[in-house]
């Protein structure tokens, strides 16, 4: 039924994305969502988009960045249609104070936390997993910053579960987000670092490094949620946008990159 009724929305976004036609009756209207999304997801998205362009004819134009300076942005009134955070509080709190559509609230999946090293590195992250860490010859330890990126904030939750944190809290170095986080450690600017599961395992990224899943008991779970912007022109191209996330083919290249992609009912609260 779901593949029917995608197939159907893809007909008809189709014929407003063709030249000389639109929602709006515009020439050129509609052919285009913007979106703010998490840095985690920008290698799936990035994918995932191009599909969807493919289908519908409709382009995604994508901004990476933290999840809270992104959910800043939007409230001091970017131009986005669509917000893909890495939890669901930024959206929450974006569809509670009337800035986005409270029904179009999403689970889309759940990330997960790496703890990475470069290729050449002497340290034995793969067998130590977060132990590597009391070893003295890391210096840096890279984080996304904790005030506005869910992955920073994971990463503390997931030292203090191992009770390393007091012991390293003093060699951390903050990233603007995730990605930024994981740029540190490809430059040298710190040893080790906490990490996207879906950077370390993208094909950008194969053969630059090692890394440790860490154990999802160790931190709170990254759910990751979308919503619709309220001031958004375009709500019904982002609708369909949102349909393609929750279609099988989405749902496929999000488990590439290590997300887990949950089958429950959409949470709208």
């Amino acid at each position: 039924m779901r593949k029917l009724g995608w197939a159907l929305l893809v007909c008809f976004l189709n014929l407003i994305a063709s030249p000389g036609f639109s929602a709006s009756g515009a020439p050129t209207a509609g052919r285009e969502v913007t979106v703010a999304a998490a840095a985690d997801l920008n290698s799936a998205l990035t994918k995932i988009a191009a599909s969807f362009k493919k289908q519908t004819g409709i382009t995604v134009k994508l901004s990476f960045g933290s999840s809270g300076a992104l959910a800043q942005q939007i409230q001091n009134g970017a131009p986005f249609d669509l917000f893909f955070s890495a939890d669901m509080d930024y959206p929450r709190q974006l569809a509670d104070a009337g800035q986005a559509e409270a029904s179009s609230l999403y689970r889309y999946d759940v990330g997960g936390l790496a703890l990475w090293v470069p290729a050449d590195s002497p340290l034995d992250v793969e067998h130590k997993g977060m132990n590597v860490l009391s070893d003295p010859a890391i210096k840096k330890i890279a984080i996304a910053n904790p005030q506005h990126a869910p992955y920073g904030r994971a990463a503390v939750a997931a030292m203090k579960h191992v009770q390393l944190y007091d012991q390293v809290s003093d060699r951390l170095v903050v990233g603007e987000n995730i990605s930024q986080a994981a740029q540190f450690v490809e430059s040298g600017n710190a040893q080790v670092g906490f990490v996207a599961l879906a950077h370390v395992i993208s094909p950008a990224m194969q053969g630059k490094g090692r890394y440790w899943r860490i154990p999802a008991e160790a931190y709170p779970p990254l759910d990751q949620g979308l919503v619709i912007i309220s001031r958004s022109r375009r709500k019904k191209q982002a609708a369909a946008f949102v349909e393609y996330i929750k279609s099988p083919e989405s749902a496929k290249v999000f488990s590439r990159y290590g997300f887990t992609v949950s089958a429950e009912t959409p949470e709208k609260k």
